[in-house]
């Protein structure tokens, strides 16, 4: 539990202080700033699918293929395959705006700020799951604290002192981009080339192609919704904030699952017990936060309600079908269970073009429905033990 908690305590950092800091530039610059986070919600996914190959499977890889440099390797590339993605967006920014039917004027500078820190939180993560498959978890713990208190900091500060969001966003960027260069030469060691694709894109790939699936179905269907005006708009974005974090923090299930199963000492069990507390924390937070922050924004309370609760109801599951896909995708086959997470999100992708307001919501409760039975129903077909760490081998049939 202790190990959870400290990895999630760093996805709650780099989760939760870009949310703090659209609520204060909401409330400090314009009121539209609240929803940039909307606007530039579909490119994390990008961003995640990045993270999958070149963070998460290289450092299994480093593990399982015993191939040490597979992690500096991954670090290399997922820094650059990241720089050409986003700085293609960055070059057409005023496009893809347009494209999810928002203001460029008003949106522009921060529009390019948020893909700017999107790229730095990258440089961040991957250094950071190099930490975790290390052990290094309180050193993990520092700098992701340093990363985001600075990040955060300059922000408020730079809106307080001037309303011009060109100076605020520099001097942000630069500050941030500071203490990444100094984390990564205290942290990095150079290690030689050498990386198999294959086996990192293996290792993960039921969340590498989620990851592609979920940028079409947040791109589509927020593209979708927001054709119902901007009710719609800062509802939607607002419902997102307080939720988003928690589904980062979820995340931290999986890490844990993967780090255990991949050096053969998970039980699932404990891992469900833990996985569950989090949870609930997590749903009870999202309360909170609604609770807290509702007063201070002029958003439909029925909207709101509607998207939160479908999203609550289906965090409440989220432990139970991540961990058996994790299983499934490193004991037993990564297609089946790439094949079931394509289908689930096959599902999301559907409802993305629903004329409804909510779709992607719906689409999200068919997928955790379908994720909840088929993810069982591999488990029982291959008969698959997952009390590693007490039984310590096991059989597929």
């Amino acid at each position: 539990m202790n190990r959870l908690l400290r990895i999630s305590f760093d996805i709650l950092l780099t989760s939760i202080t870009p949310i703090l800091g659209w609520f204060l530039l909401g409330i400090l610059v314009d009121k539209n700033l609240i929803s940039i986070f909307s606007l530039v919600y579909p490119m994390q996914f990008v961003i995640s699918g990045i993270y999958s190959i070149f963070g998460t499977g290289a450092n299994i890889s480093a593990v399982r293929d015993k191939n040490p440099n597979s992690t500096f390797s991954g670090l290399v590339l997922g820094s650059i395959t990241g720089f050409l993605i986003l700085g293609a967006v960055c070059l057409n920014i005023d496009g893809y705006i347009f494209f999810m039917n928002m203001e460029v004027g008003i949106y522009r500078v921060f529009a390019l700020y948020a893909i700017g820190q999107m790229f730095l939180q990258l440089l961040l993560n991957l250094s950071l799951c190099k930490m975790y498959y290390e052990g290094r978890n309180k050193t993990a713990n520092k700098y992701c604290f340093w990363f985001n208190l600075i990040n955060f900091l300059t922000l408020v500060i730079m809106s307080i002192i001037t309303k011009e969001q060109m100076i605020i966003a520099i001097v942000s960027i630069t500050c941030t981009s500071l203490f990444v260069i100094f984390m990564m030469v205290k942290t990095v060691k150079v290690t030689r080339f050498k990386i198999n694709l294959l086996s990192c894109i293996k290792y993960d790939s039921s969340y590498l192609f989620a990851e592609i699936s979920m940028f079409i179905i947040y791109l589509f269907g927020f593209k979708n919704a927001f054709n119902y005006g901007d009710k719609y708009v800062f509802a939607i974005s607002f419902a997102t904030l307080i939720t988003d974090t928690q589904w980062d923090i979820g995340g931290a299930i999986k890490t844990v699952a993967q780090i255990d199963i991949a050096k053969k000492e998970f039980s699932y069990k404990e891992h469900i017990k833990n996985s569950m507390k989090l949870t609930y924390i997590l749903i009870a937070s999202s309360g909170i936060m609604g609770l807290i922050l509702y007063p201070f924004y002029e958003v439909d309370l029925t909207v709101v309600l509607i998207v939160a609760v479908m999203e609550l109801a289906c965090m409440y599951k989220y432990p139970i079908y991540i961990t058996k896909l994790q299983f499934i995708q490193l004991e037993c086959s990564a297609l089946k269970a790439t094949i079931s997470k394509q289908i689930a999100n096959g599902f999301r992708v559907i409802c993305s073009f629903i004329p409804s307001p909510f779709c992607t919501s719906i689409g999200l409760v068919i997928s955790a429905i379908f994720q909840l039975v088929f993810t069982q129903y591999l488990i029982k077909k291959n008969k698959l033990n997952m009390e590693m760490k007490e039984e310590k081998t096991y059989e597929l049939i």
